[in-house]
């Protein structure tokens, strides 16, 4: 009888053995996308149970990003850890593979380095092939994964689906709202921002309010929920990137000292928090404190070498006349643009941006044609726009730019940098009226809002002169 026993022990610690060497298997092979997953996992047992609690730093890392807010790097690596191991025990588990997945995605966006999203995108598939119906959770990882690699259309698909799938689920309208604004949707992204208020109060609401309230051009209400954001965040974590995002908003409106507070505060709450240490290179420079603003830009990079950063620090460079370390920055910011294609994510945008103003001119307006027809947000329009006019197509860049900056004729989104831009075409198109307005609209907006563009605006209003005396009508005398 012992012996049949210890027999059967064997037999079923050989089964349980067996199970743990095919779910490493698995999950190697979503990792490395070597495997067609859905056709292992139906060979698995059917067995689900439950995962174990988290530790205390996974836990927080989870608890974010159910809440799709931002988790700490250090709590998302402990979440995604110990999700991978608690995956090789149950990978029949769909539940931890879209957290897994989730937590890729934050991790990508946090480090900019977009090698997480393919890792994303096989676990949150994974997910889906355990349990196809009803899955909110992993819909809503995989609308995340498009907005994070700026495929809009894909995330709005995504998104729809979760809400059919659970129209309660209030975490997937702050991604539906990020698709609506990808693709230049703004009063689909207030109306669904009404929705997610009858569902949802609470920092991260606030924090997407905020968002949307300042594309519709109500500066003050964005400010003030942003404010209301910091003050009821959850984390640290949280709690830095509201601020963060405040700082923004205060560089927008030409407040580079408040801004400079936002972001050092952001700083002070969470030391990874990257792009409030590039705004506080903005804000830096901007306040003439230029070596503290090379220092906090290098930082930033070397921790999130986000394009992005590359192309500001570039430029910054260029202001003061370093074209070598300029060039340097505006090679990186090819090569990171080169490994986001790789993960999947589209830099396009930036990249047309770049090549407008240091680059290939023509080559930016074929690229923002694509992205426009893939894209038609404001910030595309604006590109787009910009592009023709270095291009030498004036007439038509206006037609854009009075679509991003004219409350009546299109958007009318308040920006120094688009302000800026139509008054530098309508000088080129000799409309010297318009484009003093303009110009002088963009300085008043933000006298400090690029460090090569800003004295640009200057040097062109210097060079338009006064506006002309206007002769008084017959029969009108001049005020004595």
């Amino acid at each position: 009888m012992e012996t049949q026993e210890r027999t059967e022990e064997n037999a079923s610690g050989g089964r349980r053995r067996r199970r743990i060497r095919i779910a490493t298997v698995v999950l190697a092979g979503v990792l490395a996308g070597g495997l067609a997953v859905g056709g292992v996992l139906v060979l698995l047992p059917s067995d689900r149970p439950a995962a174990p609690p988290p530790a205390a730093g996974a836990a927080a890392a989870r608890d974010a990003v159910a809440k799709g807010v931002p988790a700490a790097p250090p709590e998302l690596s402990a979440l995604i850890g110990e999700r991978e191991a608690h995956l090789r025990r149950h990978p029949r588990d769909a539940a931890a593979w879209a957290v897994l997945g989730t937590a890729y995605v934050e991790q990508g966006r946090r480090s900019a380095d977009p090698a997480n999203y393919p890792k994303a995108e096989r676990a949150l598939h994974a997910s889906l092939r355990v349990r196809a119906r009803g899955n909110a959770e992993a819909l809503d990882g995989l609308a995340a994964l498009a907005n994070a690699r700026r495929d809009f259309r894909a995330a709005r698909k995504w998104a729809e689906a979760a809400l059919k799938a659970d129209g309660e689920r209030w975490t997937t309208y702050p991604l539906l709202i990020e698709a609506h604004t990808g693709l230049g949707d703004l009063k689909a992204a207030q109306r669904t921002l009404d929705r997610l208020k009858k569902l949802r109060s609470g920092p991260a609401v606030q924090a997407r309010a905020a968002a949307v309230y300042w594309d519709l051009g109500w500066r003050e209400d964005a400010a003030a929920k942003l404010a209301d954001a910091v003050a009821a965040a959850g984390s640290a974590a949280e709690r830095a990137a509201w601020l963060e995002r405040a700082g923004h908003l205060a560089w927008e409106r030409g407040d580079r000292e408040a801004a400079l507070r936002h972001f050092q505060e952001a700083l002070r709450t969470d030391p990874d928090q990257r792009a409030a240490q590039a705004g506080q290179g903005r804000a830096l420079a901007a306040l003439g404190r230029t070596s503290e603003a090379l220092s906090a830009y290098r930082a930033a990079l070397d921790k999130r070498p986000a394009p992005e950063y590359a192309l500001e620090l570039g430029e910054l460079y260029e202001s003061l006349g370093l074209g070598q370390a300029a060039q340097v920055q505006y090679d990186l910011l090819r090569e990171r643009v080169r490994a986001a294609a790789k993960g999947g994510a589209d830099e396009e945008l930036l990249l047309g941006r770049f090549e407008a103003d240091h680059g290939d001119a023509g080559s930016a307006v074929r690229r923002l044609r694509v992205e426009w027809r893939r894209h038609p947000s404001v910030a595309v329009a604006d590109a787009l726009g910009w592009a023709l006019h270095r291009a030498g197509e004036h007439k038509e860049a206006r037609k854009f730019a009075v679509r991003v900056t004219d409350r009546e004729k299109g958007i009318g989104v308040r920006s120094a940098l688009y302000s800026y831009h139509r008054g530098m075409i309508e000088r080129a198109l000799g409309h010297e009226g318009p484009a003093r307005r303009h110009l002088q609209e963009a300085l008043r907006l933000n006298p400090w809002f690029s460090p090569l563009h800003a004295p640009r605006a200057r040097a062109a209003l210097r060079a338009l002169g006064e506006p002309p005396v206007e002769p008084l009508p017959r029969g009108v005398r001049a005020p004595e």
